[in-house]
């Protein structure tokens, strides 16, 4: 059986089924960027949906971006599916807390899961980030409770936590109250891989790729 191995060869042909798929969109860019790598990655057309975002949301991400912010994720996942060339060529770094030496102790003392423990421990850093949570949606939750309580302001949020329990929940909060703009996927949809592929799409948005 003959098959294509060539990276680049594969990923123009995923992305021209995807918009085959998708169709004719009167959509930004940018928007239609992030879908179709939302997409591409879950291998579901039916994100196209789901996503929601904040009118601001874009040029936010890209002014954050373009200043070489730090982007820091609830679990490792969201932080390995980053692409690190497309990373060091903007100077930006990507930091999750999560195996931090403090968080297991903690949140053995509070009984709060380690995602919400490595949220609050990453706090004095979040301003002017790019907060991306893409697993947990009590990471999310947190985020939230300290934009509040303690006025901190991400540059962009991507909130897509997964599941069945709080993830719908997490989401919907943050479309209704996120004091700073937000990309998000609405309903149980959602996971590392996605928030990934949202940072993806804004970096390679700004960058030539030879990757």
């Amino acid at each position: 059986m003959n098959y294509k191995i060539n990276p680049w060869e594969i990923e123009k042909e995923s992305m021209q089924i995807i918009s085959e798929l998708l169709g004719s969109k009167d959509w930004p860019s940018l928007k239609k960027a992030i879908i179709h790598r939302i997409v591409h990655t879950s291998g579901d057309p039916d994100y196209a949906n789901w996503v929601e975002y904040h009118p601001q949301a874009f040029e936010a991400g890209l002014t954050a971006l373009k200043s070489g912010c730090t982007i820091i994720t609830d679990v490792e996942m969201v932080n390995s599916g980053v692409n690190k060339k497309t990373l060091t060529h903007l100077g930006v770094k990507s930091m999750c807390f999560l195996n931090h030496p403090k968080v297991y102790e903690l949140a053995q003392k509070t009984g709060e899961t380690r995602s919400m423990t490595a949220i609050k421990l990453a706090a004095d850093q979040i301003t002017g980030s790019i907060v991306a949570i893409g697993n947990a949606p009590t990471a999310l939750f947190t985020l939230l409770d300290l934009c509040e309580s303690k006025k901190i302001k991400p540059a962009l949020i991507i909130g897509t936590p997964v599941g069945f329990v709080g993830a719908k929940e997490s989401k919907e909060r943050l479309i209704m109250e996120a004091p700073v703009p937000y990309i998000t996927v609405r309903g149980t949809k959602g996971g590392s891989p996605i928030a990934a592929a949202v940072i993806n799409a804004l970096m390679y948005s700004l960058v030539e790729r030879n990757d």
